[in-house]
């Protein structure tokens, strides 16, 4: 048993047949079956993560490391509070988040949270049907990698530049929300296949533009966006140029005369387990 959870842990979102663990632990199946059982109830007694399984003869097992709610609520509020620390204003209305977001500890537990967030989404957990994760280079990496490997999923990286040695590729220009600037993006043509269902992950949204110029650069690949994962949102402007997203946190403003940042936790989280 504790060899089944070692081998579940370390290949997060990977499933393994009930046929291909009898073979690798050398039991039968049913004995797999009440192991798998126990397995469940610990991890999600204690919050470590969920075991799902799907049966029939295509079926298994699973483990996608998630956290619990009540771990999900304390993360973000420490986030809040960190991302509330009057020494990261940047001036223009921006906040410092670069150490927190290539922070091992930090992106790590934050990609648990995205996969919770995005499992959690819709009745039918669409987060568990996605193939790909799809981000923008480049603080968007982390959030989006360690997401992926929750879930078991391949990543894909949007460049703002092309890079030759990646192949013919599709760009995709966009106006800035916040700067007003053009912007270019562009994905290999290699890197998706036609028909993907895919989840964005992102770490600062405005205005939302970047999110609506990927969501148009992923159309021209005929993919299906699931669900878009943003680390934090601008409260202003209200109306974004996307609809549907998932805040772990929202800037509720910013008053660099007198020092002062308002962080607070984002409608997803405080809606979890409603």
């Amino acid at each position: 048993m504790a060899a089944l959870t070692a081998l579940l842990h370390q290949n997060p979102g990977r499933q393994f047949t009930l046929g291909e663990l009898a073979d690798r632990f050398g039991a039968s199946r049913s004995s797999l079956s009440e192991d798998v059982a126990v397995i469940r109830a610990a991890v999600e007694e204690h919050g470590l993560g969920q075991i799902v399984t799907q049966p029939g003869a295509a079926g298994g097992v699973r483990f996608i490391p998630t956290l619990g709610l009540e771990a999900v609520r304390e993360t973000i509020a420490s986030l809040c509070r960190e991302l509330s620390d009057p020494r990261r204003l940047v001036a223009g209305g921006y906040i410092y988040m670069t150490d927190l977001v290539f922070s091992p500890t930090w992106s790590s537990r934050l990609g648990q949270v995205f996969a919770l967030l995005f499992s959690s989404a819709a009745p039918k957990a669409k987060g568990t049907e996605a193939d790909y994760v799809v981000t923008v280079e480049t603080k968007g990496i982390p959030l989006a990698l360690m997401t992926a490997r929750c879930l078991g999923l391949p990543l894909v990286v949007a460049r703002r530049d092309l890079r030759v040695t990646e192949g013919s590729s599709v760009t995709m220009n966009y106006v800035s929300g916040s700067t007003g600037r053009i912007q270019t993006m562009s994905l290999p043509r290699r890197s998706l296949p036609s028909g993907a269902r895919v989840l964005v992950v992102d770490d600062f949204m405005r205005a939302g533009s970047t999110a609506r110029g990927l969501r148009d650069l992923l159309g021209e690949f005929g993919a299906r966006v699931l669900a878009v994962g943003i680390l934090t949102a601008s409260a202003v402007p209200v109306e974004k140029l996307v609809d549907d997203y998932l805040a772990l946190t929202v800037l509720q403003g910013i008053d660099e005369r007198r020092r002062l940042v308002s962080v607070i936790p984002g409608p997803a989280v405080v809606g979890l387990g409603a």
